[in-house]
């Protein structure tokens, strides 16, 4: 690999230069013998696009578990890890991806551990994914780790994909319904409206709230249209602070329908992880630790974190999880103070992951099911009530006429 670098000399004198080296590590020890004090160091290979830096390049979560059953088939076979990660690098199709391998195969050159090497990409590979790497180099069954969490992965992203999936139908038949009402008051209604009063007939109720409703759009549409962009940039603002995530959490746990069916996601994504890592011999601590950075909710984030805090002060992770009823239900609190009393804590979690994916795939399943019918009704009655409104007045109009 070709480094740009830039660094002081013991007289301290700026020097700018390329070197080559198997990684960013040995590149700095390289010019660190040589005397030099280094500023800043940059791969070339960095140096990419605007496309090659895009979003359709960048690896999803459907990439690591192809990956994470590649490399425990590798390793099942015998095939060293370098080799394992070279020749993934070298078949690898996204170049992102291809690049993560690469830099991973230097580092494990260079005598890095596996774990060690994959926690320089952090937005590739997460926390709960390095401390399982970590645990199978600790126990020596690296190629039942990576089956695991390709497993894993896999569960979580059919879970996930589902409920996003759901979500985007309503969305799209929302704002597809916006958008046809806007054009509606703007355009056609306007058209009409003078027709109706340039008649001087009698304007009915209904047919006046709408062309009112025409006129604000007409005359105050900008004024509207600032203000949803100063409500998308406040809700922005909102989302990057602490505070603003977990009450944007708590909003949309409270959704009817929709609150709930995110509340079983996490739910079966905390039972999972937790289990997932008990049965690797990971640390009841460093488990709820890992599980709050990888749930996906701020709002259960804030929660594990209080429930590790608890836990170190002595309490058992069931009493931990009981002092939050609103987001933790009893059930699951009852069923892992069984297994905390049986020593079977990791089944039981395992039991309750399947629950709860259970849950939310019947959650999805009932409200994919009642959002067309619910969507047909309402959007039927918006454009009958706005229709009858202005073509009654228009039709009475032409049969006083004839």
């Amino acid at each position: 690999m070709l480094f740009n670098y830039k660094a002081v000399d013991q007289g301290g004198i700026n020097k700018e230069g390329e070197i080559d080296a198997p990684n960013r590590d040995l590149a700095i020890s390289g010019l660190q013998h040589r005397g030099l004090v280094v500023i800043s160091i940059k791969n070339e290979d960095e140096k990419k696009s605007i496309f090659e830096m895009s979003f359709f390049d960048k690896v999803s979560n459907k990439d690591v578990v192809i990956l994470s059953r590649q490399i425990s088939t590798l390793f099942e076979a015998q095939v060293s890890a370098l080799k394992a990660f070279t020749m993934l690098a070298a078949n690898s199709e996204k170049k992102t991806l291809s690049r993560t391998l690469t830099q991973i195969g230097d580092d494990l050159q260079a005598g890095v551990s596996i774990s060690g090497a994959l926690s320089r990409h952090p937005d590739v590979f997460s926390d709960f994914y390095i401390n399982m790497v970590k645990v199978g180099e600790e126990t020596g069954k690296l190629n039942q780790v990576f089956l695991h969490l390709a497993d894993y992965l896999d569960r979580q992203y059919s879970l996930t994909s589902k409920t996003r999936n759901a979500l985007i139908y309503p969305v799209f038949v929302i704002f597809t319904f916006f958008v046809v009402m806007t054009l509606m008051f703007t355009i056609v209604i306007p058209k009409l409206s003078s027709i109706i009063t340039d008649s001087g007939q009698p304007v009915p109720f209904f047919t006046q709230i709408i062309i009112g409703i025409s006129n604000i759009f007409v005359h105050y549409g900008f004024l509207i249209l600032i203000f949803f962009v100063f409500f998308g940039v406040w809700i922005w603002r909102l989302s990057v602070t602490e505070r603003g995530k977990i009450y944007l959490d708590s909003v949309r746990l409270s959704i009817p329908g929709v609150g709930n069916l995110y509340k079983k996601l996490y739910l079966s994504r905390i039972a999972d992880n937790m289990d997932t890592m008990l049965s690797s011999g990971v640390p009841i601590l460093r488990v709820i630790e890992i599980t709050s950075k990888v749930v996906g909710s701020r709002l259960y984030k804030t929660l594990l974190e209080e429930v590790s805090d608890n836990v170190k002060a002595g309490l058992s992770i069931s009493a931990a999880f009981e002092k939050h009823p609103e987001q933790i239900p009893g059930i699951m609190v009852q069923m892992i103070k069984v297994g905390e009393e049986t020593g079977s804590l990791g089944s039981i979690l395992k039991t309750l992951a399947e629950f709860y994916k259970r849950e939310v795939d019947g959650a999805v399943d009932t409200l994919v099911g009642l959002i067309e019918p619910v969507m047909i009704v309402v959007l039927g009655l918006g454009v009958g009530i706005l229709l009858v409104s202005i073509l009654m007045p228009i039709y009475n109009m032409a049969g006083s006429i004839s």
